[in-house]
């Protein structure tokens, strides 16, 4: 696996494809910087190389050419953060992203136009990534966020650099995160997996069964496996074509000696909503008219007891409807569990869009040891799927 350790930058262009999705506001301000905040320790090691830095994203999903969707929007917010003076140049291909990149100096960063102003990055055409090859000598991945999609940038074009392409630190750290949770934790194993539906966890649960030692499941996903075990969820959220699932799945964590956690108690309301009547009732015996929005305060104490054994913690998915402040406590004190059990040496990877936006939202993103950057390429890699972003660089 060749990581920008591997490589000396000097008088060296590195072409990096980062992931600088980011949001911007009616304004066009970014909202939240953490996409490039990440990118940082690449660029610096490259730039403090004596390398220069030719920076390829997308932004949105621009139909054609749309100015809203122009990374020119971003550039004061990168120079911000990187601390170095940005140029920018109105295309990504052709003639004047050429020379922009033949006159980029050593010490010198340069942001391409949205590669998806152009329809040929996401149709993964050859020849459009032969065209931003030739800007760089060195190309660099550092884009999890998108080593899901066989797109011209993120794997189309690692072909046009053998023996001169590498991970950038960002993308190295997620797949060594991830492999330290399915391959080389330290046992116990806590997988958390929360959110709407088992449906879209199936193949994750299948996948990390061999690997895992305790699974709490929360969310509303938990309701499936209350009903399949014959509880009364009353109109809570329930994917019934999938309660047979539920009870396979059950049935295999016993036959593999998977410890399996699901909440004995709920926060019921009567509608959804923050100022709804509510009342805590357990989760087998949810009256009719109301539906489970949170965990109970008993199964925050028994997931706190499990979190507190486990050396190797995963956490994909809330365990309530955190958006609302009335049904965040169950999701806060889980928080709160894997930041004691991290400060005590545990190491816990938190990954999937809502339980990012927890953890960035109550502030525990310092307190655990890695938050993923990518969402559907996390999940991806959780199913035991071989992203195409990061075979491109592993194949030389």
């Amino acid at each position: 696996m060749k990581t920008l350790q591997d490589f000396n930058f000097k008088d060296k262009k590195a072409l990096i494809r980062v992931d600088f999705n980011v949001p911007l506001d009616e304004n066009f301000m970014v909202t939240d910087a953490t996409r490039i905040a990440s990118a940082k320790p690449t660029l610096i090691k490259i730039l403090e190389d004596g390398g220069s830095c030719i920076l390829m994203s997308h932004l949105g999903r621009p139909k054609g050419v749309q100015d809203q969707f122009s990374l020119k929007h971003i550039i004061s917010k990168v120079e911000d953060i990187i601390g170095v003076e940005t140029k920018f140049v109105s295309n990504c291909v052709g003639a004047e992203a050429e020379e922009a990149a033949a006159n980029l100096q050593p010490g010198e960063l340069l942001i391409l136009e949205n590669l998806r102003f152009h329809d040929e990055e996401t149709a993964g055409d050859t020849a459009f990534a032969e065209q931003l090859s030739k800007l760089g000598d060195i190309y660099v991945n550092d884009a999890f966020g998108t080593a899901h999609r066989a797109h011209a940038s993120t794997t189309v074009i690692a072909q046009f650099f053998p023996g001169k392409k590498c991970f950038g630190s960002l993308l190295e750290k997620e797949i060594k995160s991830i492999d330290k949770v399915l391959n080389d934790g330290e046992k116990p194993v806590l997988a958390i997996l929360g959110g709407a539906k088992v449906s879209s966890k199936i193949t994750i649960i299948e996948n990390i069964l061999d690997k895992i030692d305790h699974l709490i499941i929360g969310g509303g996903m938990a309701f499936t496996f209350v009903k399949a075990q014959g509880g009364k969820i009353g109109d809570s959220i329930c994917e019934d074509d999938k309660m047979d699932l539920a009870l396979s799945i059950l049935k295999q964590a016993e036959e593999k000696n998977v410890k399996i956690h699901i909440p004995v108690d709920a926060l019921a309301a009567d509608a959804f909503s923050n100022t709804a009547n509510t009342q805590v009732v357990a989760i087998n015996a949810i009256p009719d008219g109301f539906q489970g929005l949170d965990v109970g305060p008993e199964s925050i104490k028994q997931f706190h007891d499990v979190v507190m054994q486990c050396k190797t913690i995963l956490w994909n998915g809330p365990l309530g409807v955190f958006e609302m402040e009335t049904f965040a406590k169950g999701t806060i004190g889980l928080g709160d569990s894997i930041a004691e059990a991290t400060k005590n040496g545990a190491f816990s990877l938190v990954g999937g869009g809502d339980s990012v936006a927890a953890v960035k939202q109550f502030g525990f993103e310092k307190k655990v040891s890695y938050v993923s950057t990518g969402g559907g390429a996390m999940l991806e890699s959780l199913e035991g799927k071989t992203l195409p972003g990061i075979v491109a660089i592993l194949n030389d």
